[in-house]
């Protein structure tokens, strides 16, 4: 990672709220639970889970569907992932979003999802699409299922499927960074180089921490603006 932990102990004043609301945050992460990572990670997968003419949060308008108890919890963690000391502070918190976008409220697409997971790990990505599918029909709005049929897309190299519902994703949470990230994979590879760094700058914006992120930066930065003198 690019960004190095934060001094044990800091005197500058403009620094105690950001800690104060990180421990605060760590201390809901921990008594929720964590929920296990279910993101491939690597060159060649996206976290899990903009069109490529226009910023993300220019497309639509954020559209949020989660009840207010949570919509307050995420815009706390959202606030706390940008002042994340360290990468293992950052995957607690980035984790603890994962479960809330990742809990649909519906027992059938709970079930759904399930296995769909399932057949996406035995390698049955027809049948994982499929269910997945079953789940959006279900829950339209249900911001996991989507990211996770994108993530599946990518991997197929299906990349205006996989693009069509990260501008889903962002249209709902400009702020998912896992998607943000899988958006600038994708304009890497259709050798858009200047709208994936846009992306992946953005990414790193709400999660300065994000694997890979940092390093691709480097090397978009490189291509597009060249080295610094």
């Amino acid at each position: 990672m690019i960004f190095r932990a934060m001094p044990p102990r800091l005197a500058d004043r403009t620094l105690r709220a950001p800690r104060l609301l990180l421990a605060a945050v760590i201390t809901v992460v921990i008594s929720g639970g964590l929920a296990q990572a279910q993101q491939l990670r690597g060159d060649k997968a996206m976290p899990q889970p903009g069109p490529p003419s226009a910023s993300p949060s220019e497309s639509a308008p954020a559209r949020p569907r989660l009840p207010r108890d949570k919509r307050t919890q995420v815009e706390g963690l959202f606030a706390a992932l940008k002042v994340a000391p360290d990468d293992r502070s950052a995957k607690m918190i980035a984790d603890r979003l994962d479960q809330i976008f990742g809990d649909s409220g519906s027992p059938s697409a709970d079930l759904l999802m399930a296995r769909a997971a399932a057949a996406a790990e035995a390698k049955e990505t027809d049948l994982a699409v499929q269910l997945l599918d079953e789940v959006i029909e279900i829950e339209p709005d249900y911001i996991g299922a989507l990211s996770r049929r994108a993530t599946i897309f990518y991997m197929r190299d299906d990349y205006g499927a996989a693009l069509a519902d990260i501008r889903e994703v962002l249209a709902r949470e400009p702020r998912h960074f896992a998607m943000l990230y899988g958006l600038a994979l994708i304009m890497r590879d259709l050798g858009d180089d200047k709208r994936a760094l846009q992306a992946v700058r953005q990414a790193l914006a709400v999660n300065p921490h994000l694997d890979g992120a940092g390093e691709l930066e480097s090397q978009l930065t490189i291509k597009v603006e060249g080295r610094g003198i």
